[in-house]
């Protein structure tokens, strides 16, 4: 009898420690990745030529012999940027809210009502936050830099109602070169990357790189 009780009582585990690490691995696991710089130009804009910088952020597919099962997708995902001296130092003391490039732009419309025109602001363009299936990618904002000038900007929501509009006072950079610290956060799970932004350089070279081995930051 007990050694029939002690196989059920290891099936039990077993089987427990089984669904455990299927859902482990089945969680979204977000990858942050250098995405081209992204050249612009407007007519009839706030700036005429622009570079936008961004990262890619991944929700990597399960390994090949996993892919019976599906990954989650991540979930409301939402990231918060901050911008960084050299030496770690905060630049702004408090950290960005994220854009989403693939997101609406969060301008307003107009409607006409008879001989009236109506300016209406949609909030559901203003959400900082994404779902990210399993194997597929979006494109996160993180700075841009505008015709001819020196300083780029932090580049988010903020920025299409900021003064001036584009360029956010409380997000502007000056030349020289910085770490940017991004934290995903999606379903309660994080993913932090550090990278460094150029912007000590013509527009047409400003950038971002992978961190150095010695990069760190302080918040």
């Amino acid at each position: 009898m007990w050694s029939t009780i002690l196989e059920i009582t290891f099936g039990a585990i077993v089987a427990i420690v089984i669904a455990i690490l299927i859902e482990n691995l089945r969680k979204p696991r977000l990858q942050l990745r250098l995405a081209p710089p992204t050249d612009i130009t407007y007519v009839n804009h706030p700036a005429q030529n622009v570079r936008f910088l961004g990262l890619e952020v991944v929700n990597m597919p399960l390994p090949l012999l996993a892919r019976w099962m599906s990954r989650n997708s991540a979930i409301q995902c939402h990231a918060n940027i901050s911008f960084h001296h050299l030496d770690g130092q905060n630049v702004f003391g408090r950290a960005m809210a994220g854009r989403w490039s693939g997101s609406p732009e969060p301008l307003p419309f107009s409607v006409r009502l008879g001989n009236q025109v109506m300016i209406i602001s949609d909030p559901s363009r203003l959400t900082t936050r994404i779902d990210i299936p399993s194997g597929e990618a979006q494109r996160l904002d993180i700075a841009a830099r505008f015709d001819t000038e020196n300083m780029c900007y932090g580049w988010n929501n903020e920025s299409y109602f900021s003064d001036p509009v584009w360029r956010n006072p409380n997000w502007q950079l000056n030349t020289g070169r910085f770490l940017v610290k991004v934290t995903l956060i999606s379903a309660g799970e994080r993913k932090i990357g550090l990278f460094r932004l150029v912007n000590d350089v013509p527009r047409q070279d400003f950038r971002m790189d992978n961190k150095l081995p010695n990069d760190v930051v302080h918040d």
